[in-house]
């Protein structure tokens, strides 16, 4: 009898251990929202209201209506998904649909995947690797979550076929290698993911793409990481607004940490451990608040932390500010520094206080996709 009670404390016991670990561990806002419950498993849609940044909270990927689907079968059909498929869930499920995972899967896209508007990805509770052409694409959608998945070894892929939102198929065009790609898309939470070693990039916002919040992911060995503006002569993205918090860039990366073009970034609170040509650069005017970051420079080569490119048709009216950045062996902020410059201007669903630079190491400690074990906090 006293060895079974043994044996069935020791769920509680863990569940405790790992609740004092995050007691004892400073917590961002955006993961005090929800990890500290070890219940989340049965309250997951309360993510949604957990973001902040340009996203706001996510509120309209819950609520009434919301299909919650669980993937079961980690093989992919671009032009015919089978139920239980991830292609399935996210094309041929209508309205809103928060999707799961059964268990620990490998998923390997023979084409890009197409979310749909009203989706939302929730690898938490399991390990979900996501590899193959493009990987994941939010085309002309709103409302979409992606959360703790881990996306690699994406390659680029010629025109092809595929089943889109709606169950239509849409013809794409040649892409690039990117692990997540937003086209003409708007308010995208893309939260503690892990991405790594992808053909061209590990995300893009492009083509008119706004209302982004980037936040407590995992970016390593990458040359291109995060690319914010589609080209120089793009100039729908001057409305383009990307909040970047909590986010640990490195090992490995070699620039676009990341590169703007045209608009708007909130870049805050990031984790940088080191960098080859730079860490934040851009072109065509952009305007970027680099706030309260911890950026640790490589130990030899370039130290400064910026870059910028002289285009044609760019009037170099640049605003870059560093404040409150915190910079470390030898790191050094190339443009202008300046207290409240190149505010994000938030509204009150976007808003959040930025945390002293030298907290930002424990508050990206467990920036990527998560281990959540069974029945405890994550």
């Amino acid at each position: 009898m006293v060895r079974f009670l043994t044996i069935a404390l020791i769920p509680i016991l863990i569940i405790l251990f790992v609740a004092n670990v995050l007691a004892a561990t400073e917590l961002n806002v955006m993961d005090k929202c929800w990890r500290p419950n070890p219940h989340w498993r049965k309250v997951r849609n309360q993510l949604a209201r957990c973001s902040v940044g340009f996203a706001g909270k996510m509120t309209g990927n819950i609520g009434k209506g919301v299909t919650q689907y669980k993937v079961t079968d980690p093989s992919d059909d671009p032009l015919n998904p089978k139920p239980g498929t991830l292609r399935y869930a996210a094309t041929l499920i209508k309205g809103k649909k928060w999707i799961t995972f059964k268990r620990n899967m490998k998923i390997n896209l023979h084409k890009p995947l197409l979310i749909s508007s009203f989706t939302t990805l929730d690898g938490r509770g399991v390990s979900v690797h996501i590899s193959g052409p493009a990987c994941l694409i939010v085309y002309k959608a709103t409302d979409v979550i992606i959360h703790g998945l881990k996306i690699h070894d994406c390659k680029a892929h010629p025109p092809s076929s595929v089943m889109g939102p709606d169950s239509k198929i849409m013809e794409l065009g040649q892409v690039d290698g990117d692990a997540i790609r937003l086209v003409t898309a708007k308010k995208v939470w893309i939260d503690h993911n892990t991405l790594y070693d992808c053909e061209d990039g590990l995300l893009d916002v492009t083509r008119g793409s706004t209302d982004v919040t980037v936040s407590n992911n995992w970016f390593r060995n990458q040359d291109k990481v995060m690319l914010l503006g589609h080209d120089d002569g793009y100039v729908r993205d001057k409305d383009m607004r990307v909040t970047v918090v909590f986010n640990h860039f490195g090992p490995n990366c070699n620039q676009r940490m990341p590169r703007v073009r045209h608009g708007y970034a909130h870049v805050a609170n990031n984790y940088y451990q080191g960098w080859t040509q730079y860490a934040i650069g851009g072109s065509m005017s952009p305007r970027v608040k680099s706030e309260s970051n911890y950026f640790v420079a490589p130990e030899s080569g370039r130290k400064e932390i910026t870059w910028k490119k002289h285009s044609q048709g760019d009037k170099m009216q640049w605003k870059f500010y560093s404040v409150n950045d915190y910079m470390e062996n030898g790191a050094c902020f190339g443009l202008q520094k300046g207290i409240g410059k190149a505010r994000p201007n938030y509204g009150p669903s976007q808003r959040f206080t930025v945390a002293d630079a030298k907290t930002v190491k424990e508050l990206t400690s467990s920036a990527g996709a998560l281990h959540c074990t069974r029945n405890s906090v994550c």
